[in-house]
């Protein structure tokens, strides 16, 4: 089975678009790993997604946090390479990075969020050809604001 890869272009915010998508993804009882390679920008998210709305719960740790096993949705900006029970193409991948995750063939499922910056697009063009190279299934979404 080859890896899909589902693009969501016209984001307002990127961070903040991507909180939505991960609260909809815990609702929906999924298994979510959201992968950056700059820890900061990792640690900037992790703060968002505690308080992007104030009745919006998302339980969620580091992917080498002794509680991940037990944690639905995990943060990376290392290995993606899961250290909880599930096996990686149980869970889908949330690529907030600027480039391909690494181990993305691991994934039944990864999605991209793609804000109106430009260097954004750009950024998700060059992905989108990398992904079509590793003839992924790739398809684009558009936001409707």
């Amino acid at each position: 089975m080859s890896t899909r890869v589902d693009f969501a272009f016209g984001a307002p915010n990127r961070f903040r678009t991507a909180c939505q998508v991960v609260r909809k993804q815990y609702l929906a009882g999924r298994k979510l790993i959201i992968y950056h390679s700059d820890p900061r920008s990792l640690q900037r998210f992790d703060r968002m997604l505690w308080g992007f709305e104030p009745d919006a719960f998302v339980p969620h740790v580091t992917i080498d946090h002794p509680l991940a096993a037990q944690t639905p949705i995990l943060l990376s900006s290392q290995d993606l390479l899961p250290h909880h029970q599930a096996p990686p193409h149980q869970a889908w991948l949330l690529n907030l990075d600027s480039n391909c995750p690494p181990a993305a063939s691991s994934f039944q499922r990864i999605l991209e969020i793609v804000s109106d910056q430009e260097p954004d697009k750009q950024a998700a063009r060059q992905r989108w050809r990398q992904y079509q190279q590793w003839q992924y299934d790739v398809r684009a979404h558009q936001i409707n604001n």
